[in-house]
């Protein structure tokens, strides 16, 4: 027998072997504790309260399911089954349980697809920006961005530094006009915004669809950009050596091909193929020969590319469709597996959307061109150098602002007789509190620190309204005369966090008031975001037929206190298991009033009642302990963190048998004290984002 074949054999022992234990584990430890402990409501007599009948459950029904067995993990994990007014596992057999499920995810990871299908999407509108400016080289914007809530002035934002500036001044998206005038191409009008998916983000390819309507905009928008009276020399990078007339001696229609070749490739992402080429070169031609000069048709031909579906879709291919580029080594995969590592090319448009949210700079293409870039090492490299480059910020204008949902804060309307210093002049706070959190998460990913400073920091970005709304004693030499709201441009100083009250993403005002009524405080809305923003855990909507809790008490119920109130809510047998979910961790803010202000008591003198355990295990008996009963479950926060930014990277919601290569990267970034930009590289370095898996030939 050869050696190869003894191998196998060895192999395929240990694969029995470990399927072996892992079946023994499942009968002798999993379900006799489904038996005993879970089938009151998951199978006994036929009765089937919960979604799964543990009792028809066998061996090969969990390793063979892996949502389900997903579903289990995560269910025992977040000690949410037992149900609270169940008697709860003993720690000895939830550990064993675990232990036993756990064994058996990477098998059933095995027996799926192992990595999911990311769809075809289209650019959204920010991307599309992005693209177009850095196509053309343009040293103005295309249109306004409004979903840009923090604008940099002076220049704050240096990455290759290393450093954050003790003070910054920014502009904050207002409901006015003021921060949305900058130098900008006259005559183009921005395509509608694309909204945000449930619990996700505005670039998932499912929600990026292309109508005929909105691709006749298209057209129209290319031509208008193109056609600008501002798309002049001055401002357009490669005016010279795309768009101006050659020199007579030059032959022209040599001369199209050679400005248009390196330029498509560079729109599409891929090497164009020659008859595309041809066609391109066509059209400028005979535009040419119509009469047009040669700037005008050049134009032409831009509009139309920055029109095409090759432009605004992002899509892999099968190894067999790649019309250009090199692969990765072993990436000519039968075309029957779907599985295949992803090309260079497609890695380096992976790499650049997700960090830069647009297309590869030349340094990307140049080492994809040459099958360098999938080397581990020269990837880690390309993403250390990607994160000191100046177009990083446009990764933190889109992922921390839709991460923490700060959208919200814009609809955010509190009672003015109630909280007259939520607004100054015809402004509102909302402006500066929408500030504090994304400065925050610049500054930990700049300086590379750890994760858990966005649970519980020990500095912060503040102006001087956000330092009076707090509640700080400011010294008079910085004291301002009259109300220091500023409006067109906002001066953020940082300063150290002495009081943990404050500090962090979760406590900040902006995310009390944008989870908060006109009135009142809304607990259930806040857990839900705890549980969805920091735990990736979101909760199921409420049944229809649950009216919501009026803003203010019901005659005769004006002495008790909001929990009082809320705990009707909880009579239902189909709302107890979300509210025991959400509410332990919507009531851990309760000190903090509908602006983020700090109170003891509420308006009727009783008092702030916030006690409460976190995932029925870390009793805390105010908020400076439930951020340690957080911090104490980092690890379960770096992997929902890890959810959220892998989902961010590869444009789709995430499935299970993406569920070993998150539990990697989070032990990753465990290992190296939770630094955000270690999380970061290991998200690049991850199966899922590395390979891909084409069902079908896709793509334009």
């Amino acid at each position: 027998m050869s050696l190869k074949a003894l191998i196998c054999c060895a192999v395929l022992e240990l694969c029995c072997r470990k399927c072996a234990v892992a079946e023994d584990r499942l009968r002798e430890w999993v379900l006799p504790t489904f038996q005993e402990h879970c089938v009151s409501c998951h199978g006994l007599e036929g009765e089937v309260n919960g979604e799964v009948n543990l009792l028809e459950l066998q061996p090969e029904s969990i390793s063979n399911n892996l949502e389900l067995l997903q579903k289990l993990i995560d269910a025992i994990d977040q000690r949410e089954m037992p149900p609270e007014d169940e008697l709860p596992l003993p720690e000895e057999s939830r550990e064993r349980l675990l232990t036993a499920l756990n064994s058996l995810l990477p098998d059933a990871v095995n027996q799926t697809p192992s990595i999911a299908h990311t769809p075809i999407r289209r650019m959204n509108r920010f991307q599309y920006h992005n693209v177009v400016t850095d196509l053309f080289q343009l040293h103005c914007a295309v249109f306004s961005l409004p979903e840009r809530m923090l604008r940099e002035h002076k220049n704050y934002f240096r990455p290759d530094t290393g450093r954050m500036a003790e003070t910054v001044i920014v502009g904050s998206r207002p409901l006015g006009k003021s921060q949305l005038i900058e130098p900008r191409l006259d005559g183009v009008a921005p395509f509608p915004q694309d909204l945000r998916a449930e619990h996700g983000f505005d670039n998932r390819g499912d929600h990026l669809t292309l109508s005929p309507l909105l691709m006749e905009a298209f057209v129209k928008l290319g031509q208008s950009i193109t056609h600008s009276p501002d798309f002049t020399p001055e401002n357009v990078g490669i005016w010279n050596t795309f768009f101006a007339p050659p020199e007579l001696s030059e032959p022209m229609q040599q001369t199209i091909r050679e400005r248009l070749r390196p330029f498509l490739s560079r729109a599409f992402r891929r090497e164009v193929d020659d008859i595309s080429l041809d066609r391109y070169v066509a059209f400028v031609t005979e535009q040419i020969k119509r009469g047009m000069d040669f700037t005008s048709a050049m134009q032409s031909v831009a509009a139309a590319t920055i029109a095409s579906p090759r432009f605004l879709y992002l899509y892999d291919v099968s190894s067999r469709d790649i019309s250009g580029g090199s692969t990765a080594a072993g990436s000519q995969a039968n075309d029957t597996d779907p599985h295949q590592p992803t090309s260079e090319l497609e890695l380096a448009s992976r790499l650049s959307f997700f960090l830069w949210g647009s297309i590869p700079d030349d340094e990307l293409l140049g080492l994809a061109s040459i099958g360098k870039l999938s080397d581990p090492q020269v990837l880690t490299a390309q993403v250390e150098r990607m994160l000191r480059d100046a177009k990083l910020k446009r990764f933190c204008d889109s992922f921390p602002a839709q991460w923490l949902q700060l959208e919200r804060i814009i609809s955010s309307n509190p009672d003015p007789g109630q909280f007259p210093e939520f607004y100054f002049a015809k402004y509102r706070a909302s402006m500066h509190m929408m500030v504090e959190p994304l400065l925050l998460f610049e500054t930990v990913l700049i300086e590379n620190l750890s994760i858990t400073q966005l649970i519980d920091s020990d500095f912060t970005y503040r102006s001087h309204l956000l330092r009076e709304l707090y509640g700080e004693e400011i010294p008079v030499d910085e004291k301002k005369p009259g109300r220091s709201g500023e409006v067109a441009t906002l001066t953020f100083q940082r300063l150290p966090v002495a009081d943990r009250r404050h500090g962090g993403v979760i406590t900040n005002a902006a995310t009390m008031t944008m989870t908060s009524g006109r009135n009142r405080t809304q607990p259930i809305t806040r857990g839900a975001w705890l549980a969805t923003v920091i735990f990736n855990d979101p909760p199921q909507p409420p049944p229809a037929d649950v009216p919501p809790l009026p803003e203010k008490p019901d005659e005769g119920d004006e002495h008790l206190t909001l929990r009082e109130r809320l705990d009707l809510h909880r009579e239902r047998a189909d709302c107890r298991g979300c509210h025991a979910q959400i509410d332990p961790l919507g009531f851990a803010l309760e000190n903090y009033n509908v602006i983020g202000v700090w109170r003891e008591q509420y308006e009727n003198g009783r008092s702030v009642d916030m006690a409460g355990q976190l995932f029925r295990q870390h009793p805390f008996d105010n908020v400076v302990e439930f951020k340690d009963a957080i911090l104490t479950e980092k690890d379960r926060f770096t992997r929902g963190f890890a959810r959220h930014l892998l989902s961010y990277a590869l444009a789709r919601q995430l499935e299970p048998s993406d569920a070993v290569a998150v539990e990697a990267i989070a032990q990753a970034t465990a290992a190296d004290n939770y630094r955000m930009q270690t999380l970061i590289k290991h998200i690049v370095l991850s199966d899922p984002f590395r390979d891909k898996h084409t069902p079908h030939k896709s793509g334009p």
